[in-house]
């Protein structure tokens, strides 16, 4: 079974106006699509980054993968290690930790793993999660994931009407809790912080904690925070966090607020690859981490790292960004597969409003979803949104996720630094 053609589909959707340490999301998302068309006519799916950067590197591998069976995913990344030798895509939004060669073709990889899983399923009539051992559940738990945020994009950008309107008090903030677990069902709450002064944020914590009782709650200023400021966040939310993700950039300035927090530190900025995890794990200074099949280098190399964190006691839960139905499904099957990674997922979800797979493929029913029966990841591309997303990807003239120069749009002098209060 064959790798007969590839498809690189880059798509845009509509994205509100969300902030974050890095400054504020741009009108719209870009995402790479992927269609592995095989010699006997089953096409697999894949999802990933749309910064055009990656969809180079994508473009770049291509070529060496044709006439690869979609069976032989060694022998697919030793290829991809190949032709991608000393490539580097650098992380330009600062969200997702550091860089490197060894990342970008971990990153490239994990796009076309997905891609041959999904045909591997369709070919054997089983889904995905069957193909890595089978489910260790079939209903994957995810977040609420809560954003301060402005009314509406820049009026010039020609941006979709938002429906949520300015989120910038505590009082805002619930009510945005409270319309999306209405709809969703969700019943763990993470909110994206770094965003206002750390005082406020606890604030915001202590307001959904009371409105919201019984609910697991998160915070994540994205390494906004020194330690200091860190560790008295901490106190004041002891009792209240789940855990807290990311509160000071890099493994030492983790260790010490990990050290003598009362709940555990979370990461997905400051341990992003294999090599970051024996330093962090001698140090202790995460006690869960977010795996992320995107850039740790696919599906199954995410169950590996789930071995690892299980071994030494760490848990481990998912790190989401903005994404589509393809990614979604990849998501739940890696989640329903692995055992250890018992937190709640995070997904952006609820914020979008537009996908390229088939309406109605996944519900969310009290904040889950249930793992999908049907051979592959589960969902088909809806041919008609996939062209609309990608016309939008067109028009929108995108080339990159960049929060920062954006967010000057709103505040002139803005400059993104971690570790500012």
């Amino acid at each position: 079974m064959r790798i007969r053609e590839a498809v690189l589909t880059p798509v845009a959707f509509a994205d509100p106006p969300l902030l974050n340490v890095m400054g504020v999301h741009q009108p719209y998302a870009l995402r790479g699509i992927l269609q592995l068309v095989c010699d006997d006519g089953i096409v697999g799916l894949g999802e990933s980054y749309g910064d055009l950067a990656f969809l180079d590197r994508v473009r770049e591998a291509v070529p060496e993968l044709l006439g690869h069976d979609v069976f032989d995913l060694q022998g697919i990344r030793a290829t991809l290690e190949r032709a991608l030798a000393g490539r580097v895509v650098t992380d330009q939004h600062g969200l997702t930790g550091g860089f490197s060669a060894r990342k970008t073709a971990a990153t490239v990889f994990s796009l076309f793993e997905t891609a041959c899983l999904d045909a591997q399923g369709r070919a054997l009539g089983v889904p995905v999660c069957e193909l890595l051992g089978g489910r260790a559940r079939d209903r994957v738990d995810f977040s609420a994931y809560l954003f301060y945020k402005y009314a509406a994009h820049a009026p010039d950008t020609g941006a979709p009407a938002d429906p949520w309107g300015e989120v910038l008090t505590p009082e805002a903030l619930v009510e945005e809790a409270r319309r999306m677990i209405g709809e969703y069902g969700f019943r763990s709450i993470k909110l994206k912080g770094g965003v206002l002064a750390p005082e406020r944020e606890s604030e915001a914590v202590l307001a959904l904690a009371e409105a919201f009782p019984g609910h697991p709650l998160r915070i994540d200023p994205n390494a906004a925070w020194t330690v200091a400021t860190s560790l008295r966040v901490a106190e004041q939310l002891d009792g209240v966090l789940e855990y807290l993700e990311d509160p000071t950039p890099g493994i030492a300035g983790m260790a010490e607020v990990a050290a003598r927090a009362p709940m555990p530190l979370a990461t997905n900025m400051c341990v992003v690859g294999h090599a970051d995890l024996e330093p962090a794990l001698r140090a202790r200074a995460i006690g869960v981490l977010l795996s992320d099949h995107h850039y740790w280098g696919g599906i199954r190399a995410t169950q590996a790292l789930s071995t690892v964190c299980e071994s030494f006691g760490v848990g481990l839960s998912m790190h989401s960004n903005s994404h589509l139905g393809i990614s979604l499904a990849a998501m739940v099957h890696t989640a329903a597969a692995t055992p250890h990674l018992s937190y709640a997922c995070d997904t952006h979800w609820p914020w979008k409003t537009t996908d390229v797979i088939a309406p109605g493929q996944l519900t969310f029913t009290d904040g889950a979803l249930t793992v999908p029966d049907r051979p592959g990841l589960g969902v088909d591309l809806d041919p008609d949104a996939l062209a609309r997303a990608h016309e939008t990807y067109e028009r929108s003239g995108l080339t990159h996720r960049d929060d920062a120069t954006y967010m000057r749009r709103f505040v002139p002098d803005f400059s993104p630094n971690t570790a500012r209060w």
